[in-house]
């Protein structure tokens, strides 16, 4: 079994979280500039988790995600223009301009789609994986949601449900604090959720979120357990959302003091820190560079595409094969 990422795996993995906040920062300016329909939920910090996860997974392996996606659909393998340009509403954006920010498909690259219902994506990964079970494939559905998901009662249901059948399904619980604008110590009576592990006889880990190898290696393991046949497994990433719940938010309610701790864990820096004495900072600064250069022509080719008109709604995007069926 290998639970390591190679050197190149993990620049790749370093590549994707730069281009993830990249976007995200392109993405508050553009709300700010009124360029955005809505509101966007952003997940600088928590790059980690979804590009470390998705790195195990091969293409007809299955993701379901959250309202803070962007980094399952990069880490994936899901275009980033047709990304942008189905954030930005454009004709020509992964599902045609159809799904905005939060519910991007894409089928070829086993992307379910996010999911704008708070834990709406557990079932659904848990239906997914009995899908593969059924149709005997050594395929995995992994789950993306967070600890505010983790108090409802569909994740419950769900996880009694693949524990019972042995499903493989991993379960990836983004614990960035806090749900909406409520800090996870009046959610819950525990601090580490994982421990709900063992009602389901899964067996959990808890992890640095913000540590891209660490996420690799969990989840290697994990992946590893249901292509076996063994069932699912429980990982609980411990990490923290820099931003507010969305760029709507008025904020306030993080303190000074644990925005700037975890500032200092930054994701992308503890990566680059990891790949400080088999790189040179020349590479690493150059592949910064790269990603940051194609967001921004992304966003330009996105701004300046046409929005959908009502033909185009039974048209796939030159990005993903046959949007319509996700």
């Amino acid at each position: 079994m290998k639970n390591s990422p190679s050197l190149d795996e993990q620049l790749e993995m370093h590549r994707k979280m730069v281009v993830v906040r990249r976007l995200e920062e392109r993405l508050g300016e553009l709300h700010k500039a009124g360029k955005t329909r809505g509101p966007i939920h952003r997940c600088d910090g928590q790059e980690a988790v979804g590009i470390g996860a998705t790195a195990v997974l091969g293409a007809s392996d299955f993701v379901t995600s959250t309202h803070r996606g962007h980094a399952h659909y990069i880490g994936k393998g899901v275009d980033i223009r047709g990304v942008t340009a189905e954030i930005l509403g454009r004709a020509t954006g992964t599902c045609g301009g159809r799904a905005g920010h939060m519910l991007i498909g894409d089928r070829d690259k086993g992307m379910i789609g996010g999911n704008a219902i708070v834990g709406g994506s557990i079932p659904a990964a848990t239906g997914m994986a009995l899908s593969i079970q059924v149709r005997g494939t050594a395929d995995v559905a992994m789950c993306f949601f967070g600890d505010g998901a983790a108090q409802t009662g569909i994740c419950h249901e769900s996880m009694n449900m693949a524990g019972l059948w042995k499903l493989p399904v991993v379960f990836i619980l983004e614990h960035n604090q806090f749900g909406l604008t409520v800090h996870h110590t009046v959610q819950s009576p525990v601090a580490d959720l994982s421990l709900r592990a063992a009602g389901y006889a899964m067996p959990a880990e808890i992890v640095d979120g913000n540590d891209t190898v660490a996420m690799y290696r969990a989840v290697a393991t994990a992946v590893e357990r249901a292509r076996r046949g063994e069932g699912p497994t429980l990982i609980e990433a411990k990490t923290y959302r820099m931003q507010g719940f969305s760029t709507s938010d008025m904020g306030g309610y993080q303190s000074d003091a644990d925005l700037a701790d975890w500032n200092r864990r930054d994701p992308i820096q503890v990566s680059r820190g990891a790949l400080a004495d088999s790189v040179s900072t020349e590479r690493l600064d150059q592949i910064e560079a790269g990603a940051v250069a194609e967001v921004d022509a992304a966003v330009e080719e996105a701004l300046a595409a046409p929005l959908p008109t009502f033909e185009l709604f039974t048209r796939s995007s030159p990005y993903a094969t046959a949007p319509e069926a996700v």
